[in-house]
């Protein structure tokens, strides 16, 4: 009876949510018309939302969740006003439950957000059919546990009072539910914070300034050990970002970077700001420790829009990190782990 009353709960708590979002357009500033309702000044609700890392229940078929995993693990929403409100709430870091609909009626495993966006090109078969977007609203996931296809039947996670709640095929689901389900996959806890390892800073003070195009080279390498589709000079309708790394052929880039040797931060900060308004993309600017300040004050101003966005990347950081991925890549060559 606890658990039913539970899951009639989540039920009605994302139907406020939804609510809150979408018919609440009052509360907004004409810069954030995209957010769809999420209000600029937030209630203590939405205050204690992004702080907090929050569990969904994503309901799928078969044939969806097995073309998800097989195309770089990527689902997507369809923007009607209430998914698209409820898609404004996911975060980076959030935990998304597998959950096959008919005949398999379970939950097969747990997952990972890693970024979102929207999409501009086909990729489902019945997107690539139409030759149109049908699900736009697209996020990427790190799967944590998954169950074999074989095993879905079988050992998938079952509670008839679920089903009562999967009509809606994404929302927020209460942890009762979630470590009831981690339980029955023998997932014990959470993922403890990783170790960080020797510290950037110590190394990458001592590195020599580096140009432009190395800059440029060295994170479109960094992203194809990433197993991202690297390219370097990314149109972007008049303009062209430096690197972007997309998922797959038919994506929109993922991530952006603009690298600023001695350029301009300004033009810069505006091209991925762009990227971020049209993709949702993950976006970076690269510069030396002497330009900190002048970004820091772009983005408490002009650009105060991405200041939760955006990252500042230091550009010795890049070589460094470039020279960590490209080492451990020749270990796994060397090991015989790729080849």
């Amino acid at each position: 009876m606890r658990q039913q009353e539970s899951l009639r709960d989540v039920s009605e708590s994302s139907a406020r949510v939804v609510h809150q979002a979408v018919y609440r357009p009052g509360r907004l500033g004409s810069q954030d018309r995209h957010l769809a309702g999420v209000p600029r000044t937030c209630p203590s609700c939405w205050v204690k939302r992004i702080l907090t890392k929050q569990y969904w229940l994503l309901v799928g078929t078969e044939k969806n969740w097995k073309f998800s995993f097989g195309n770089g693990n990527l689902w997507g929403l369809k923007d009607f006003r209430e998914s698209l409100a409820l898609w404004n709430l996911l975060q980076e870091g959030d935990k998304i439950l597998f959950y096959v609909s008919k005949p398999v009626s379970g939950v097969i495993g747990v997952a990972t957000v890693t970024t979102k966006f929207r999409q501009t090109q086909p990729l489902w078969p019945e997107e690539t059919r139409r030759n149109a977007v049908i699900w736009p609203l697209r996020f990427e996931f790190d799967v944590e546990y998954c169950l074999s296809p074989s095993l879905w039947q079988s050992r998938s996670y079952r509670e008839p009072n679920l089903q009562l709640i999967t009509r809606m095929v994404f929302q927020c689901i209460p942890l009762s539910v979630v470590q009831a389900i981690r339980s029955h996959f023998g997932l014990q806890g959470e993922e403890t914070e990783r170790s960080q390892g020797p510290s950037l800073a110590s190394t990458a003070a001592t590195l020599p300034t580096i140009n432009h195009g190395t800059l440029k080279r060295q994170l479109a390498e960094v992203g194809r050990i990433q197993g991202f589709l690297a390219e370097e000079e990314y149109a972007i309708e008049s303009n062209r970002l430096d690197v972007v790394w997309r998922r797959v052929e038919r994506s929109v880039p993922t991530y952006a970077f603009e690298v600023q040797v001695s350029g301009d931060i300004y033009h810069a900060l505006a091209k991925l700001k762009h990227a971020f308004d049209l993709w949702n993309s993950r976006i970076f600017l690269v510069a030396s420790l002497d330009d900190k300040p002048k970004f820091d004050e772009l983005v408490t101003g002009t650009f105060h829009e991405i200041e939760q966005r955006v990252r500042f990347i230091q550009s010795n950081y890049v070589a460094e990190l470039h020279k960590r991925k490209t080492s451990y890549r020749e270990l796994e060559r060397t090991l015989g782990i790729i080849v």
